[in-house]
């Protein structure tokens, strides 16, 4: 009678186990691309997308190039498309080189999330969970504040074709340009902010360059690492003052030294998330509606014309919350 039993149950136990997998199939494969693999960031990101999937019952995953090329980007595309996944999401490195790829996985019927790419060309919707302008601004005013609203200071972004972090810049440079008359911008961008060697090398040599130099804005999870790195070298902390998005994780030691000073984000592995609870939505038909509320964007106000669904989930980073937001695998 136990063996029975026990075979009764081994064999509910795989029907339940292979109607699940079945479902999950049968909800259609969602592959999220980012923009480089193997970075604190975007392995918080991972595990919000794993999370999630799991939770709703869909095969989602992420695939994250060696290096943070476009080229990289759109292989991985193509080859998503050869899968015949359903959804493809993405965090873009060039907005434009992407566009003909996201256009075709359009023209065979899969939907196209995007993130990081406001407006992006190609995309069903791209999210946000910071506006441009007012995380832009919130950078400017602190830098502001630690630098005595004089002196030069210097911008990074991860790459002169990324919008987002383009649109952060100009925001936070306009508002420094307005409110601080004082400070000055030296050069124009350097977009080297997803890579944490060439973020370094590059905020040494306009250490080496610029004497009055006193601070960076690193828009790109790498540049603030890079460039705290750089002013611990050159033992200008508390001269040079360094602020951007980064992961607290990998930060962390460099915040407690003041080598960087802090900095606003928003939580990736949310984005994760909300990449896959997207994907779900409109897998199942369902439009995006002005007041919807949606599981990790909240109460949604969509920009229909260029398909942007943007909140402002900003948190801060710096000494008191670093270690907490850490201890979060961010």
């Amino acid at each position: 009678m136990i063996r029975k039993i026990l075979v009764a149950a081994l064999a509910t136990s795989l029907a339940l186990a292979s109607s699940a997998a079945a479902f999950a199939q049968d909800a259609g494969k969602v592959g999220v691309v980012v923009k480089i693999g193997g970075i604190p960031w975007f392995n918080a990101m991972e595990a919000g997308i794993k999370e999630r999937g799991q939770k709703l019952g869909i095969d989602a995953f992420m695939v994250g190039p060696t290096s943070a090329d476009p080229a990289l980007q759109v292989r991985a595309i193509e080859d998503l498309i050869a899968q015949g996944v359903k959804v493809i999401g993405v965090v873009p490195n060039d907005a434009k080189v992407l566009e003909p790829v996201l256009t075709k996985a359009k023209e065979k019927g899969i939907i196209v999330i995007t993130h990081e790419s406001p407006g992006q060309k190609g995309a069903d919707w791209d999210f946000e969970l910071a506006s441009s302008t007012g995380f832009g601004e919130a950078h400017g005013k602190l830098l502001a504040e630690k630098m005595g609203g004089k002196g030069e200071y210097a911008v990074f972004v991860g790459s002169l074709t990324v919008p987002l972090h383009n649109a952060w810049a100009d925001a936070a440079i306009a508002y420094i340009k307005k409110n601080h008359p004082d400070m000055t911008l030296v050069g124009d961008r350097y977009g080297v902010a997803e890579d944490v060697d060439k973020s370094r090398s590059t905020a040494l040599d306009l250490i080496s360059a610029h004497p009055n130099l006193k601070g960076f804005l690193a828009f790109g999870s790498q540049g603030p690492i890079g460039a705290g790195r750089a002013v611990e070298e050159r033992r200008k902390v508390g001269e040079i003052f360094v602020l951007g998005p980064f992961s607290p994780g990998q930060g962390q030691k460099l915040v407690k030294s003041d080598a960087i000073s802090g900095g606003f984000m928003w939580n990736p592995k949310q984005a994760g998330e909300v990449f896959v609870t997207l994907a779900d939505k409109l897998m199942k038909g369902e439009e995006v509606k002005d007041g919807d509320e949606i599981e990790g964007l909240g109460k949604v106000k969509p920009d229909f014309e260029n398909r942007n669904i943007i909140v402002d989930q900003l948190v801060p980073i710096n000494k008191d919350t670093v270690a907490d937001l850490a201890a979060m695998g961010l």
